[in-house]
């Protein structure tokens, strides 16, 4: 779980922790009135209200747990500076140059 820039989370760990302090992800559920299918979910899709019962128990930051989700962005134009440039449709890629 640690190493050396800092605590690295992932599901196996957090749900180790969660054990190690006596808490299940169902029980964890139950105790924030939401149904253990939702926390059951966190780790594939964003579940900001699960996410945030798991992080407000374990006494870690959100952003911590889950960082490739946080923070929340807003925008969803394609940040060509962030990806690279994309390649338009019309431009022919190697793979159908070499196929004519």
């Amino acid at each position: 779980m640690k190493s050396g820039t800092g605590p690295v989370w992932d599901q196996h760990s957090i749900k180790a922790e969660l054990h190690r302090r006596g808490m299940t992800l169902t029980a964890l559920a139950e105790s924030v009135g939401m149904t253990q299918n939702s926390f059951s979910h966190v780790w594939k899709r964003t579940h900001r209200r699960a996410e945030a019962a798991i992080a407000d128990f374990l006494q870690v930051p959100v952003e911590q747990l889950f960082p490739d989700r946080y923070p929340i962005t807003k925008a969803r134009i394609f940040d060509s500076k962030k990806y690279g440039r994309a390649e338009g449709q019309k431009a022919a890629s190697a793979s159908d140059r070499a196929a004519a």
